[in-house]
């Protein structure tokens, strides 16, 4: 199989994951929020994960393209698995640790020393369920692809 971008079809399926994984972001808060926010097409975090469809999606495609028991698929497997947990484990402790650093800047009696004037991200992670989205985005479009 080839690309149908890049020529490289493993690079594409991931690319076309990430691009769909980001514009659902813009709906999905879209449901939520009833207001649009398409800067959140660049930002990390939210429903879906891009990180989890993007590295899902390229599994999938080494899958199709090299076998399910062959050597590159098990790496993306494992790869894949690494992201899944990194995202839902320790990026969302990040943006919990990042609300409660931002609320005692808020709040804050004295000037604040200049590392204090910006505030942190603190959507930089994902729950399992925004995780388990992004695998199905993955898995669906890498197998559609």
């Amino acid at each position: 199989m080839t690309g149908f971008l890049t020529g490289n079809y493993v690079i594409d399926v991931a690319l076309t994951c990430w691009f769909a994984a980001q514009a659902l972001k813009i709906v999905t808060y879209y449901c939520k929020a009833r207001k649009w926010r398409f800067r959140l097409f660049f930002s990390s975090g939210g429903l879906p994960s891009s990180h989890t469809s993007t590295v899902v999606g390229a599994a999938v495609a080494v899958g199709r393209l090299c076998g399910l028991a062959s050597p590159e698929f098990a790496i993306m497997t494992v790869l894949a698995i690494i992201v899944m947990y990194d995202a839902s484990g320790v990026r969302l402790e990040t943006g919990k640790q990042a609300v409660i650093l931002n609320y005692i800047m808020d709040h804050w009696r004295e000037t604040p020393p200049d590392i204090f004037q910006k505030d942190l991200k603190e959507l930089v992670g994902h729950t399992p369920f925004e995780v388990l989205a992004g695998a199905a985005l993955g898995l669906g479009l890498g197998l559609l692809l």
